[in-house]
């Protein structure tokens, strides 16, 4: 807010950033999710951990990557890119917990018969799909994937009636849907980083394609 910069602030940003966005989304996910389980109970703890280990070696890169003089990387290296975050940014990887957690108040463990879902799936299933997905999220914090960092969007910038109006309708979205609109924008950005990466592997590259054109054109001696 004041636009000022301080070692000492960086420092303590990240170890806030550990704590609210690492250490209590990992209770949360035990607490409410596969901590349930006395099945995966064991394993819960494992992937909490690994939760809160990769979040703060995310963090570590960043900083490392924030005191790096970009001079001494490739003009186009993504880690200097501004519009993209190198690996999910943790309070994302938080927010989609969260997300998860405000979607089903209701503790896993305190699943019954007398739930219309638990005839097909049980809380033993739920609890194993929430382990495999905070594990997922921790490996995507110190993935080398990008995501938006949506830096580049302002009101400065093309139409600000159109973003004012894009914004205004998203926040009334959440007053009267926070349910459902939480968890397809948190969901949405997690799986936004694998999407591009995999379409950026099966889409035609421009070098190729222009190869292509060449060969087809027919030779001067021909």
């Amino acid at each position: 807010m004041t636009n000022a910069t301080s070692e000492f602030g960086l420092e303590l940003d990240s170890i806030a950033d550990v704590v609210s966005f690492g250490l209590a989304p990992a209770v949360l996910a035990f607490a409410w999710g596969y901590g349930q389980s006395p099945d995966v109970h064991n394993l819960g703890w494992v992937a909490s951990f690994l939760f809160v280990i990769c979040g703060a070696l995310r963090l570590a890169r960043f900083n490392v990557q924030a005191r790096r003089p970009h001079s001494s990387l490739p003009p186009k290296n993504p880690k200097v890119d501004k519009k993209a975050f190198v690996g999910m940014p943790i309070p994302l990887a938080a927010a989609v917990i969260a997300s998860i957690v405000h979607f089903f108040p209701r503790p896993v463990g305190y699943i019954n018969e007398s739930h219309l879902w638990s005839l097909v799936i049980t809380s033993q299933a739920y609890a194993i799909a929430l382990l495999v997905l905070v594990t997922c999220l921790a490996f995507l914090m110190i993935s080398t994937l990008r995501y938006p960092s949506f830096k580049n969007v302002a009101v400065g910038k093309g139409n600000p009636r159109i973003l004012i109006i894009a914004l205004a309708l998203v926040v009334t979205l959440i007053w009267f849907y926070s349910r459902w609109v939480l968890l397809i924008m948190a969901c949405s950005y997690a799986l936004n980083g694998i999407v591009a990466k995999l379409w950026s592997l099966i889409r035609p590259r421009h070098s190729d394609r222009a190869e292509l054109e060449i060969d087809r054109k027919p030779s001067s001696h021909d």
